[in-house]
Protein backbone atom coordinates (compact mmCIF):
# COMPACT_ATOMS: atom_id res chain seq x y z
CA UNK A 1 0.00 0.00 0.00
CA UNK A 2 2.81 2.36 0.91
CA UNK A 3 4.65 1.48 -2.30
CA UNK A 4 1.59 2.26 -4.41
CA UNK A 5 1.14 5.61 -2.70
CA UNK A 6 4.79 6.48 -3.27
CA UNK A 7 4.62 5.65 -6.98
CA UNK A 8 1.42 7.61 -7.39
CA UNK A 9 2.92 10.60 -5.60
CA UNK A 10 6.08 10.41 -7.77
CA UNK A 11 4.06 10.24 -10.99
CA UNK A 12 1.85 13.14 -9.88
CA UNK A 13 4.86 15.25 -8.93
CA UNK A 14 6.69 14.47 -12.17
CA UNK A 15 3.57 15.20 -14.22
CA UNK A 16 3.03 18.49 -12.43
CA UNK A 17 6.68 19.51 -12.89
CA UNK A 18 6.61 18.71 -16.60
CA UNK A 19 3.41 20.68 -17.06
CA UNK A 20 4.55 23.76 -15.16
CA UNK A 21 8.26 23.84 -16.05
CA UNK A 22 7.83 26.76 -18.45
CA UNK A 23 5.87 28.70 -15.87
CA UNK A 24 8.45 28.02 -13.18
CA UNK A 25 11.29 29.20 -15.41
CA UNK A 26 9.29 32.30 -16.21
CA UNK A 27 8.66 32.95 -12.52
CA UNK A 28 12.36 32.54 -11.68
CA UNK A 29 13.26 34.92 -14.53
CA UNK A 30 10.88 37.57 -13.19
CA UNK A 31 12.25 37.14 -9.66
CA UNK A 32 15.90 37.75 -10.66
CA UNK A 33 15.31 40.17 -13.54
CA UNK A 34 14.46 43.33 -11.60
CA UNK A 35 17.05 43.11 -8.80
CA UNK A 36 19.91 41.54 -10.79
CA UNK A 37 19.60 41.31 -14.58
CA UNK A 38 18.31 44.82 -15.27
CA UNK A 39 20.99 46.69 -13.23
CA UNK A 40 23.81 44.54 -14.66
CA UNK A 41 22.63 44.89 -18.25
CA UNK A 42 22.07 48.63 -17.84
CA UNK A 43 25.59 49.04 -16.42
CA UNK A 44 27.02 47.00 -19.30
CA UNK A 45 25.10 49.18 -21.76
CA UNK A 46 26.48 52.41 -20.27
CA UNK A 47 30.03 51.02 -20.32
CA UNK A 48 29.61 50.02 -23.97
CA UNK A 49 28.20 53.43 -24.87
CA UNK A 50 31.18 55.14 -23.24
CA UNK A 51 33.58 52.88 -25.15
CA UNK A 52 31.67 53.56 -28.36
CA UNK A 53 31.98 57.31 -27.81
CA UNK A 54 35.72 56.90 -27.21
CA UNK A 55 36.04 55.02 -30.49
CA UNK A 56 33.86 57.58 -32.27
CA UNK A 57 35.98 60.51 -31.05
CA UNK A 58 39.16 58.71 -32.06
CA UNK A 59 37.81 57.92 -35.54
CA UNK A 60 36.57 61.50 -35.95
CA UNK A 61 39.95 62.86 -34.89
CA UNK A 62 41.67 60.57 -37.37
CA UNK A 63 39.29 61.65 -40.12
CA UNK A 64 39.82 65.36 -39.50
CA UNK A 65 43.61 65.01 -39.30
CA UNK A 66 43.90 62.94 -42.48
CA UNK A 67 41.86 65.54 -44.40
CA UNK A 68 44.13 68.32 -43.13
CA UNK A 69 47.22 66.27 -43.97
CA UNK A 70 46.03 65.62 -47.53
CA UNK A 71 45.02 69.25 -48.09
CA UNK A 72 47.78 71.24 -46.41
CA UNK A 73 50.77 69.13 -45.44
CA UNK A 74 53.73 68.91 -47.77
CA UNK A 75 54.86 65.65 -49.26
CA UNK A 76 57.54 63.75 -47.30
CA UNK A 77 60.15 64.72 -49.91
CA UNK A 78 59.45 68.38 -49.05
CA UNK A 79 59.17 67.95 -45.27
CA UNK A 80 62.43 66.05 -44.94
CA UNK A 81 65.80 66.25 -46.65
CA UNK A 82 65.74 63.98 -49.67
CA UNK A 83 68.05 63.57 -52.63
CA UNK A 84 68.08 60.69 -55.12
CA UNK A 85 70.89 58.18 -54.79
CA UNK A 86 73.31 58.10 -57.71
CA UNK A 87 76.78 56.91 -58.61
CA UNK A 88 79.64 59.27 -57.95
CA UNK A 89 82.22 59.46 -60.75
CA UNK A 90 85.07 59.65 -58.23
CA UNK A 91 84.07 57.07 -55.61
CA UNK A 92 81.67 54.96 -57.71
CA UNK A 93 79.30 52.84 -55.65
CA UNK A 94 80.95 53.85 -52.38
CA UNK A 95 78.37 56.64 -52.14
CA UNK A 96 75.68 54.03 -51.58
CA UNK A 97 75.36 52.77 -48.00
CA UNK A 98 75.55 49.06 -47.27
CA UNK A 99 72.05 47.62 -46.96
CA UNK A 100 70.99 44.27 -45.53
CA UNK A 101 67.80 42.61 -46.80
CA UNK A 102 66.34 40.04 -44.41
CA UNK A 103 63.74 37.51 -45.59
CA UNK A 104 62.49 35.37 -42.69
CA UNK A 105 60.89 32.09 -43.83
CA UNK A 106 59.14 29.07 -42.36
CA UNK A 107 58.08 26.27 -44.72
CA UNK A 108 57.21 28.80 -47.45
CA UNK A 109 56.97 26.36 -50.35
CA UNK A 110 54.46 28.39 -52.36
CA UNK A 111 56.12 31.82 -52.16
CA UNK A 112 59.87 31.46 -51.53
CA UNK A 113 60.82 31.95 -55.21
CA UNK A 114 58.74 35.11 -55.51
CA UNK A 115 60.21 36.83 -52.46
CA UNK A 116 63.82 35.86 -53.14
CA UNK A 117 63.49 36.89 -56.78
CA UNK A 118 61.98 40.28 -55.88
CA UNK A 119 64.77 40.98 -53.37
CA UNK A 120 67.48 40.00 -55.85
CA UNK A 121 65.99 42.35 -58.45
CA UNK A 122 66.20 45.42 -56.22
CA UNK A 123 67.84 48.34 -58.02
CA UNK A 124 70.89 48.78 -55.79
CA UNK A 125 74.58 48.20 -56.45
CA UNK A 126 75.23 44.50 -55.89
CA UNK A 127 78.43 45.18 -53.95
CA UNK A 128 76.48 47.40 -51.51
CA UNK A 129 73.69 44.90 -50.88
CA UNK A 130 73.52 41.75 -48.76
CA UNK A 131 70.45 39.51 -49.02
CA UNK A 132 69.91 37.22 -46.07
CA UNK A 133 67.41 34.37 -46.27
CA UNK A 134 66.61 33.33 -42.70
CA UNK A 135 65.08 29.89 -43.11
CA UNK A 136 63.49 28.31 -40.03
CA UNK A 137 61.76 25.62 -42.08
CA UNK A 138 61.21 22.23 -40.48
CA UNK A 139 60.53 20.42 -43.76
CA UNK A 140 63.86 19.14 -45.20
CA UNK A 141 62.47 19.18 -48.75
CA UNK A 142 61.49 22.84 -48.51
CA UNK A 143 64.83 23.77 -46.93
CA UNK A 144 66.60 22.10 -49.85
CA UNK A 145 64.47 24.01 -52.38
CA UNK A 146 65.13 27.36 -50.69
CA UNK A 147 68.87 26.70 -50.47
CA UNK A 148 69.05 25.77 -54.15
CA UNK A 149 67.18 28.97 -55.06
CA UNK A 150 69.72 30.99 -53.08
CA UNK A 151 72.59 29.21 -54.81
CA UNK A 152 71.00 29.89 -58.19
CA UNK A 153 70.95 33.65 -57.52
CA UNK A 154 74.42 33.55 -56.01
CA UNK A 155 75.71 32.07 -59.26
CA UNK A 156 74.44 35.23 -60.99
CA UNK A 157 76.63 37.42 -58.83
CA UNK A 158 74.06 38.33 -56.17
CA UNK A 159 75.42 38.57 -52.61
CA UNK A 160 72.83 36.26 -51.04
CA UNK A 161 73.31 34.22 -47.86
CA UNK A 162 71.26 31.24 -46.77
CA UNK A 163 71.05 31.03 -42.98
CA UNK A 164 69.49 28.36 -40.79
CA UNK A 165 69.29 27.87 -37.01
CA UNK A 166 69.35 24.80 -34.82
CA UNK A 167 65.95 25.70 -33.34
CA UNK A 168 63.16 28.27 -33.78
CA UNK A 169 63.80 30.01 -30.49
CA UNK A 170 62.12 33.41 -30.51
CA UNK A 171 60.39 32.63 -33.80
CA UNK A 172 60.67 35.55 -36.23
CA UNK A 173 62.26 37.89 -33.67
CA UNK A 174 64.87 35.24 -32.90
CA UNK A 175 65.68 34.76 -36.58
CA UNK A 176 66.04 38.50 -37.23
CA UNK A 177 68.17 38.95 -34.13
CA UNK A 178 70.42 36.05 -35.06
CA UNK A 179 70.79 37.41 -38.59
CA UNK A 180 72.11 40.73 -37.35
CA UNK A 181 74.90 38.95 -35.45
CA UNK A 182 76.60 37.61 -38.59
CA UNK A 183 80.10 38.96 -39.28
CA UNK A 184 79.29 40.08 -42.81
CA UNK A 185 76.53 42.37 -41.44
CA UNK A 186 78.82 44.63 -39.39
CA UNK A 187 79.36 47.04 -42.31
CA UNK A 188 75.62 47.40 -43.05
CA UNK A 189 73.97 50.65 -41.92
CA UNK A 190 70.37 49.77 -42.76
CA UNK A 191 68.23 46.66 -42.82
CA UNK A 192 65.05 46.12 -44.82
CA UNK A 193 62.69 43.29 -43.91
CA UNK A 194 60.40 41.47 -46.32
CA UNK A 195 58.22 38.57 -45.23
CA UNK A 196 58.17 35.58 -47.54
CA UNK A 197 55.08 36.71 -49.46
CA UNK A 198 56.26 40.30 -50.05
CA UNK A 199 57.35 41.50 -53.47
CA UNK A 200 59.03 44.94 -53.45
CA UNK A 201 59.36 46.98 -56.61
CA UNK A 202 62.95 47.36 -57.90
CA UNK A 203 63.12 51.03 -56.84
CA UNK A 204 62.07 50.38 -53.23
CA UNK A 205 65.50 51.10 -51.74
CA UNK A 206 66.24 54.08 -53.98
CA UNK A 207 63.04 55.76 -52.79
CA UNK A 208 63.32 54.92 -49.09
CA UNK A 209 67.02 54.90 -48.15
CA UNK A 210 67.62 58.64 -48.95
CA UNK A 211 65.27 59.62 -46.10
CA UNK A 212 67.47 57.71 -43.67
CA UNK A 213 70.74 58.91 -45.18
CA UNK A 214 69.84 62.61 -45.08
CA UNK A 215 67.78 62.68 -41.84
CA UNK A 216 69.72 61.31 -38.89
CA UNK A 217 66.69 61.42 -36.55
CA UNK A 218 64.66 58.94 -38.63
CA UNK A 219 64.93 55.30 -37.56
CA UNK A 220 62.29 53.68 -39.76
CA UNK A 221 60.77 54.19 -43.21
CA UNK A 222 57.63 52.10 -43.64
CA UNK A 223 56.06 51.28 -46.99
CA UNK A 224 52.42 50.50 -47.70
CA UNK A 225 51.11 47.00 -48.32
CA UNK A 226 49.24 46.25 -51.55
CA UNK A 227 47.48 42.94 -51.94
CA UNK A 228 47.88 40.78 -55.02
CA UNK A 229 44.98 38.50 -54.07
CA UNK A 230 42.46 41.05 -52.78
CA UNK A 231 39.89 39.93 -55.36
CA UNK A 232 40.37 36.22 -54.66
CA UNK A 233 37.28 35.83 -52.45
CA UNK A 234 34.98 37.75 -50.12
CA UNK A 235 37.29 37.02 -47.17
CA UNK A 236 40.20 38.82 -48.82
CA UNK A 237 37.97 41.75 -49.81
CA UNK A 238 36.93 42.17 -46.16
CA UNK A 239 40.56 42.11 -45.04
CA UNK A 240 41.52 44.67 -47.66
CA UNK A 241 38.89 47.07 -46.28
CA UNK A 242 40.25 46.81 -42.74
CA UNK A 243 43.93 47.06 -43.70
CA UNK A 244 43.44 49.89 -46.18
CA UNK A 245 42.00 52.04 -43.39
CA UNK A 246 45.01 51.16 -41.24
CA UNK A 247 47.46 52.23 -43.94
CA UNK A 248 45.51 55.12 -45.44
CA UNK A 249 44.55 56.75 -42.15
CA UNK A 250 46.17 55.34 -38.99
CA UNK A 251 49.73 55.06 -40.29
CA UNK A 252 49.54 58.35 -42.17
CA UNK A 253 48.19 60.25 -39.16
CA UNK A 254 50.75 58.74 -36.79
CA UNK A 255 53.60 59.58 -39.15
CA UNK A 256 52.44 63.13 -39.91
CA UNK A 257 51.52 64.28 -36.40
CA UNK A 258 53.74 62.34 -34.00
CA UNK A 259 56.40 60.72 -36.22
CA UNK A 260 55.31 57.47 -34.55
CA UNK A 261 53.35 54.43 -35.65
CA UNK A 262 53.59 50.69 -35.24
CA UNK A 263 56.10 48.99 -37.50
CA UNK A 264 54.20 46.51 -39.66
CA UNK A 265 56.88 43.84 -39.39
CA UNK A 266 57.71 43.89 -43.09
CA UNK A 267 58.03 46.29 -45.99
CA UNK A 268 60.08 48.75 -43.95
CA UNK A 269 63.70 49.91 -43.65
CA UNK A 270 65.37 50.28 -40.24
CA UNK A 271 68.51 52.11 -39.22
CA UNK A 272 70.50 49.34 -37.53
CA UNK A 273 71.91 51.79 -34.96
CA UNK A 274 68.33 52.55 -33.83
CA UNK A 275 67.55 48.84 -33.44
CA UNK A 276 70.64 48.38 -31.30
CA UNK A 277 69.94 51.46 -29.17
CA UNK A 278 66.37 50.28 -28.54
CA UNK A 279 67.64 46.95 -27.24
CA UNK A 280 67.33 44.84 -30.37
CA UNK A 281 64.66 42.32 -31.26
CA UNK A 282 62.74 40.76 -28.35
CA UNK A 283 60.44 37.76 -28.38
CA UNK A 284 58.46 38.56 -25.22
CA UNK A 285 55.24 39.02 -27.24
CA UNK A 286 53.92 37.87 -30.62
CA UNK A 287 54.26 41.43 -32.00
CA UNK A 288 58.03 41.83 -31.99
CA UNK A 289 57.69 44.53 -34.66
CA UNK A 290 55.43 46.74 -32.52
CA UNK A 291 57.60 46.08 -29.48
CA UNK A 292 60.72 47.36 -31.26
CA UNK A 293 58.85 50.38 -32.63
CA UNK A 294 57.60 51.49 -29.22
CA UNK A 295 61.02 51.04 -27.60
CA UNK A 296 62.77 52.96 -30.40
CA UNK A 297 60.21 55.75 -30.14
CA UNK A 298 60.84 56.05 -26.41
CA UNK A 299 64.52 56.59 -27.26
CA UNK A 300 63.54 59.66 -29.28
CA UNK A 301 63.73 58.16 -32.78
CA UNK A 302 61.24 59.26 -35.45
CA UNK A 303 59.40 57.16 -38.02
CA UNK A 304 58.26 58.01 -41.54
CA UNK A 305 55.42 56.36 -43.43
CA UNK A 306 55.38 56.59 -47.24
CA UNK A 307 51.91 55.87 -48.56
CA UNK A 308 53.05 55.84 -52.18
CA UNK A 309 55.91 53.37 -51.51
CA UNK A 310 53.92 50.21 -52.11
CA UNK A 311 54.91 46.59 -51.62
CA UNK A 312 52.88 43.72 -53.03
CA UNK A 313 51.88 41.03 -50.55
CA UNK A 314 49.37 38.27 -49.97
CA UNK A 315 46.31 38.15 -47.71
CA UNK A 316 45.30 34.94 -45.91
CA UNK A 317 42.66 33.33 -48.13
CA UNK A 318 41.61 30.54 -45.75
CA UNK A 319 39.52 31.25 -42.67
CA UNK A 320 41.73 29.11 -40.44
CA UNK A 321 44.87 31.04 -41.42
CA UNK A 322 43.06 34.35 -40.96
CA UNK A 323 41.83 33.41 -37.47
CA UNK A 324 45.33 32.47 -36.33
CA UNK A 325 46.69 35.72 -37.74
CA UNK A 326 44.01 37.80 -36.00
CA UNK A 327 44.65 36.03 -32.71
CA UNK A 328 48.32 37.00 -32.92
CA UNK A 329 47.55 40.56 -34.01
CA UNK A 330 45.03 41.07 -31.18
CA UNK A 331 46.72 39.18 -28.36
CA UNK A 332 50.20 40.58 -28.98
CA UNK A 333 49.38 44.32 -28.69
CA UNK A 334 47.32 43.75 -25.53
CA UNK A 335 50.16 41.77 -23.99
CA UNK A 336 52.69 44.43 -25.02
CA UNK A 337 50.46 47.14 -23.51
CA UNK A 338 50.47 45.22 -20.22
CA UNK A 339 54.26 44.99 -20.28
CA UNK A 340 55.10 48.54 -21.41
CA UNK A 341 52.43 50.93 -20.12
CA UNK A 342 54.40 51.95 -17.01
CA UNK A 343 57.63 52.18 -18.99
CA UNK A 344 55.91 54.63 -21.34
CA UNK A 345 54.52 56.66 -18.43
CA UNK A 346 57.91 56.94 -16.74
CA UNK A 347 59.84 57.79 -19.91
CA UNK A 348 61.40 61.26 -19.89
CA UNK A 349 62.64 61.50 -23.48
CA UNK A 350 59.23 62.00 -25.13
CA UNK A 351 56.65 64.67 -24.37
CA UNK A 352 53.35 64.14 -22.57
CA UNK A 353 51.30 64.56 -25.76
CA UNK A 354 53.15 61.73 -27.47
CA UNK A 355 52.81 59.52 -24.38
CA UNK A 356 49.07 60.18 -24.35
CA UNK A 357 48.83 59.33 -28.04
CA UNK A 358 50.72 56.05 -27.63
CA UNK A 359 48.90 54.90 -24.48
CA UNK A 360 45.38 56.12 -25.20
CA UNK A 361 44.95 56.24 -28.97
CA UNK A 362 47.49 53.73 -30.26
CA UNK A 363 47.07 51.04 -27.61
CA UNK A 364 43.92 51.52 -25.51
CA UNK A 365 41.34 52.64 -28.08
CA UNK A 366 42.60 50.90 -31.24
CA UNK A 367 43.99 47.68 -29.80
CA UNK A 368 41.60 47.05 -26.89
CA UNK A 369 38.43 49.18 -26.92
CA UNK A 370 37.75 48.75 -30.66
CA UNK A 371 37.52 44.94 -30.34
CA UNK A 372 35.60 44.86 -27.08
CA UNK A 373 32.90 47.40 -27.91
CA UNK A 374 32.23 45.76 -31.28
CA UNK A 375 31.70 42.36 -29.69
CA UNK A 376 30.06 43.15 -26.35
CA UNK A 377 27.74 45.89 -27.58
CA UNK A 378 26.49 44.41 -30.86
CA UNK A 379 26.70 40.70 -30.07
CA UNK A 380 25.81 40.63 -26.36
CA UNK A 381 24.28 43.79 -24.87
CA UNK A 382 22.05 44.79 -27.80
CA UNK A 383 20.58 41.26 -28.26
CA UNK A 384 20.04 40.86 -24.49
CA UNK A 385 18.25 44.22 -24.35
CA UNK A 386 15.59 42.66 -26.59
CA UNK A 387 14.86 40.13 -23.82
CA UNK A 388 14.84 42.83 -21.12
CA UNK A 389 12.62 45.71 -22.34
CA UNK A 390 13.38 47.65 -19.13
CA UNK A 391 16.83 48.35 -20.62
CA UNK A 392 16.42 50.52 -23.69
CA UNK A 393 19.45 51.09 -25.89
CA UNK A 394 19.39 54.64 -27.31
CA UNK A 395 19.03 54.88 -31.07
CA UNK A 396 22.09 57.12 -31.37
CA UNK A 397 24.22 54.41 -29.77
CA UNK A 398 22.74 51.50 -31.70
CA UNK A 399 22.48 53.08 -35.16
CA UNK A 400 23.69 56.63 -35.72
CA UNK A 401 27.19 56.60 -34.21
CA UNK A 402 28.03 53.08 -35.49
CA UNK A 403 27.02 54.19 -39.00
CA UNK A 404 29.33 57.21 -38.79
CA UNK A 405 32.21 55.08 -37.50
CA UNK A 406 31.66 52.55 -40.27
CA UNK A 407 31.56 55.28 -42.91
CA UNK A 408 34.84 56.72 -41.61
CA UNK A 409 36.38 53.24 -41.73
CA UNK A 410 35.42 52.85 -45.39
CA UNK A 411 37.46 55.79 -46.70
CA UNK A 412 40.50 53.60 -47.31
CA UNK A 413 38.76 51.35 -49.85
CA UNK A 414 36.15 53.30 -51.82
CA UNK A 415 35.93 50.55 -54.45
CA UNK A 416 34.40 48.23 -51.83
CA UNK A 417 31.78 50.66 -50.50
CA UNK A 418 29.02 48.32 -51.73
CA UNK A 419 30.37 45.61 -49.41
CA UNK A 420 30.18 47.82 -46.33
CA UNK A 421 27.21 46.03 -44.73
CA UNK A 422 28.79 42.61 -45.24
CA UNK A 423 31.99 43.98 -43.74
CA UNK A 424 30.11 45.12 -40.59
CA UNK A 425 28.60 41.67 -40.07
CA UNK A 426 31.93 39.96 -40.67
CA UNK A 427 33.80 42.32 -38.33
CA UNK A 428 31.26 41.59 -35.58
CA UNK A 429 31.99 37.87 -35.94
CA UNK A 430 35.74 38.43 -35.90
CA UNK A 431 35.37 40.76 -32.89
CA UNK A 432 34.55 37.66 -30.84
CA UNK A 433 37.93 36.09 -31.72
CA UNK A 434 39.77 39.39 -31.26
CA UNK A 435 38.16 40.14 -27.90
CA UNK A 436 39.04 36.68 -26.64
CA UNK A 437 42.64 37.14 -27.83
CA UNK A 438 42.78 40.61 -26.22
CA UNK A 439 41.81 39.22 -22.83
CA UNK A 440 44.37 36.43 -23.23
CA UNK A 441 47.04 39.07 -23.89
CA UNK A 442 45.99 41.35 -21.03
CA UNK A 443 45.87 38.46 -18.56
CA UNK A 444 48.91 36.78 -20.13
CA UNK A 445 46.99 33.52 -20.23
CA UNK A 446 47.94 30.19 -21.78
CA UNK A 447 47.86 31.17 -25.49
CA UNK A 448 49.47 34.60 -24.98
CA UNK A 449 52.69 33.56 -26.75
CA UNK A 450 51.15 31.24 -29.33
CA UNK A 451 52.85 31.75 -32.69
CA UNK A 452 51.37 30.18 -35.80
CA UNK A 453 52.89 31.28 -39.11
CA UNK A 454 50.21 32.57 -41.49
CA UNK A 455 49.77 30.09 -44.32
CA UNK A 456 50.46 31.50 -47.79
CA UNK A 457 49.10 29.93 -50.96
CA UNK A 458 50.98 32.04 -53.52
CA UNK A 459 49.85 31.19 -57.03
CA UNK A 460 48.67 27.72 -56.07
CA UNK A 461 45.01 28.60 -56.62
CA UNK A 462 45.37 29.68 -60.23
CA UNK A 463 44.59 26.24 -61.61
CA UNK A 464 42.62 23.28 -60.35
CA UNK A 465 45.52 20.85 -60.25
CA UNK A 466 47.54 23.03 -57.90
CA UNK A 467 44.45 23.71 -55.83
CA UNK A 468 44.14 19.98 -55.17
CA UNK A 469 47.77 19.87 -54.08
CA UNK A 470 47.25 22.83 -51.75
CA UNK A 471 44.50 21.17 -49.75
CA UNK A 472 45.76 19.79 -46.50
CA UNK A 473 45.16 16.23 -45.29
CA UNK A 474 42.02 15.70 -43.33
CA UNK A 475 42.36 16.76 -39.73
CA UNK A 476 39.95 17.31 -36.90
CA UNK A 477 36.55 18.40 -38.21
CA UNK A 478 35.89 20.11 -34.88
CA UNK A 479 38.27 23.06 -34.81
CA UNK A 480 39.47 23.01 -38.42
CA UNK A 481 36.03 23.63 -39.83
CA UNK A 482 33.20 23.48 -37.27
CA UNK A 483 33.56 26.23 -34.64
CA UNK A 484 31.21 25.52 -31.70
CA UNK A 485 31.55 28.96 -30.11
CA UNK A 486 30.47 30.80 -33.26
CA UNK A 487 27.57 28.38 -33.73
CA UNK A 488 26.61 28.88 -30.08
CA UNK A 489 26.39 32.63 -30.64
CA UNK A 490 24.30 32.00 -33.75
CA UNK A 491 21.78 30.05 -31.63
CA UNK A 492 21.76 32.75 -28.95
CA UNK A 493 21.19 35.53 -31.48
CA UNK A 494 18.49 33.49 -33.24
CA UNK A 495 16.60 33.16 -29.96
CA UNK A 496 16.89 36.91 -29.31
CA UNK A 497 15.73 37.67 -32.84
CA UNK A 498 12.70 35.39 -32.54
CA UNK A 499 11.78 36.97 -29.20
CA UNK A 500 11.97 40.42 -30.79
CA UNK A 501 9.70 39.29 -33.63
CA UNK A 502 7.10 37.94 -31.18
CA UNK A 503 7.21 40.53 -28.38
CA UNK A 504 9.51 43.39 -29.31
CA UNK A 505 8.86 46.75 -30.91
CA UNK A 506 12.39 47.76 -31.94
CA UNK A 507 12.65 45.74 -35.19
CA UNK A 508 16.30 45.01 -34.41
CA UNK A 509 15.50 41.44 -35.46
CA UNK A 510 16.37 42.44 -39.04
CA UNK A 511 19.97 43.02 -38.00
CA UNK A 512 19.98 40.11 -35.56
CA UNK A 513 18.94 37.54 -38.16
CA UNK A 514 21.57 38.76 -40.62
CA UNK A 515 24.16 38.44 -37.87
CA UNK A 516 22.85 34.91 -37.18
CA UNK A 517 23.52 33.99 -40.82
CA UNK A 518 27.05 35.40 -40.64
CA UNK A 519 27.89 33.57 -37.40
CA UNK A 520 26.49 30.37 -38.89
CA UNK A 521 28.55 30.67 -42.08
CA UNK A 522 31.67 31.30 -40.00
CA UNK A 523 30.77 28.52 -37.57
CA UNK A 524 30.64 25.97 -40.38
CA UNK A 525 33.81 27.35 -42.00
CA UNK A 526 32.28 28.40 -45.31
CA UNK A 527 34.61 31.39 -45.71
CA UNK A 528 37.69 31.71 -47.89
CA UNK A 529 39.05 29.82 -50.86
CA UNK A 530 39.33 26.41 -49.23
CA UNK A 531 36.81 24.78 -46.90
CA UNK A 532 38.53 22.17 -44.69
CA UNK A 533 37.34 18.61 -45.32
Amino acid sequence: MAEVSTNALFQETFHGTAADIAGQIGLMWELIKAPLIVPLLRAAMYICLVMELMLFIERLYMGIVIVLVKLFMKKPEKRYNWEPMGEDLEIGNEGFPMVLVQIPMFNEKEVYKISIGAACNLSWPSDRLVIQVLDDSTDPLIKDLVEKECLRWASKGINIRYQIRENRGGYKAGALKEGLKRDYVKDCEYVVIFDADFRPEPDFLRRSIPFLVHNSEIALVQGRWRFVNANECLLTRMQEMSLDYHFTVEQEVGSSTHAFFGFNGTGGVWRIAAINEAGGWKDRTTVEDMDLAVRASLKGWKFLYLGDLQVKSELPSTFKAFRFQQHRWSCGPANLFRKMVMEIVRNKRVNIWKKFYVIYSFFFVRKIIAHMVTFFFFCVVLPLSLLVPEVEVPVWGAIYIPCIITTLNSVGTPRSIHLLFYWILFENVMAFQRTKATFIGLLEAKRANEWVVTEKLGDALKNKEKTKQTKKPRGSLLGDRILPQELGFAVFLFFCGCYDVLYGKSQYFLYIFLQVITFTIAGFGYIGTIVPS
